[in-house]
Order: C-alpha cells, then structure tokens, then sequence
C-alpha cells in the first residue's frame, strides 16, 4: 500500500506544445457546445446569431488546429506524450482498463500512472475519433453556404451519405453531447487525482511536472 510518507520524485511529463493543445482544446470545447447549443435553437431575432456561428467557426478551426498539432506532437514529443495510447491489440491493455477502473473507485492512493494510464488513453481515442467527426461533418454542414466552394467540395459527400443535411445536423449535436460527457468524467478523474494522488496533476497541465512515489508506473518507453 502507497503512502504519502514515501520519497517523492519530481518528473517534467507535459511538454509545452502538449500543455497548450490541452487548453486550447479544452476552451474550444466549450465554447463550441454552448454556441452549437445557441445556434440549434437560437432564442434571438438580432444578429446575435450571425455572431454565434462566426465564434462557432473560428474555435472549430481552432479545435482543429489543436488536434492536428496534438497528432504531430504524439511522433515528434517525449514519450509521455505517447503513453496512455490503446493497445487494443494486447490483450493486457483490456485488464490494464478494466483495473484502473476498479482503482478509481477506491478511497485510497494506490499506484498511478507517470503520464496518461490505460482508461485516460481510451477516452483521448474516443475523443479524438468524435472530434474528428465533428470537424468532418462541421465543415460539411459549412460547405453549404458556399456550393461548389473548397470545403463543399472536399467534404460534401459526407452529407448525402448521413443521410441530408438535417441528419447531420442531428449526428454533429449527438457527437457535441458524448464529448461533454468525456469532458465531464474528465474533470471527475482530475478532481480525483487531486483528492487523493497528491500528484500534481492540474499543476503539471501548466507547468509541465508531476510528483511521484516508489512503486508508480512511469511511462519512460511507449510500447512495453
């Protein structure tokens, strides 16, 4: 059993591009919810709603910015920058996951995971297949306003395969909510960490370091 008497070691874990993907993404997310909420049933006559889309849209490309640099990042950072990533072809990975689930539930530290764990890694897949649809099918439904334009051209076909532009209205906003819902177990894990880890786990997502105890994983290799 770990205790918060043991030995603590300092690690730099989270790279600067790492730290600012984290952030930008996290505050285009909201802002991108709350505007696609306002935009899926606008309570304004004013123009309020021109300037709702127009925010819409510049923090859906800066959601894909971030995502693209996050991806980058993922060959060119440390390998804490890869750690966490779901190895769904080992059969470990699956009892690693099914673990650190048992493990959130419990009341006292135990052993963590010097960058992201097993369960983190699913839900970043998870969110990054999500985003990735919501940027597809975002552009889609703004390649509308401008047929023939780049981005009707590149991505239009998406729509008819959806099922029309409603449908994919319907799709994007249904995508909007699982992300909420990765967001917001996010936020649980990380007030969790902090109850309990004593890590540092909100620190290191600014400044870069997280703590460590005798006995915690550290992701020093990717693949192991």
């Amino acid at each position: 059993m770990a205790t918060l008497s043991t030995p603590v070691r300092s690690h730099y874990v989270w790279e600067f591009p790492v730290r600012l993907v984290h952030w930008v993404n996290a505050s285009s997310i909201v802002v991108l919810f709350f505007t696609g909420l306002f935009l899926a049933t606008p309570f304004s006559r004013s123009f309020s709603m021109g300037r709702m889309r127009e925010f819409h849209m510049i923090f859906g490309f800066a959601l894909m910015l971030g995502t693209v640099t996050r991806v980058y990042w993922f060959f060119a950072g440390n390998n804490y920058a890869r750690s966490g990533f779901p190895m769904f072809w080992k059969f470990s990975w699956y009892r690693a996951v099914l673990q650190q689930m048992i493990d959130y539930t419990k009341l006292d530290r135990g052993y963590v995971h010097i960058g992201h764990n097993s369960l983190a890694g699913a839900s970043y897949a998870a969110l990054f297949v999500l985003c990735i649809f919501q940027m597809v099918t975002g552009l889609a439904l703004y390649g509308e306003t401008n047929r023939g334009g780049f981005w009707d051209s590149l991505l239009g076909w998406t729509t008819p395969l959806l099922g029309g532009s409603y449908r994919v209205q319907l799709w994007h906003l249904m995508a909007a909510w699982f992300i909420v819902i990765i967001a917001l177990f996010h936020v649980y894990i990380v007030l969790y960490d902090a109850q309990l880890y004593k890590d540092k786990l909100v620190r290191s997502m600014i400044f870069g370091e997280k703590t460590s105890i005798e006995g915690d994983h550290d992701a020093t290799t990717w693949i192991s």
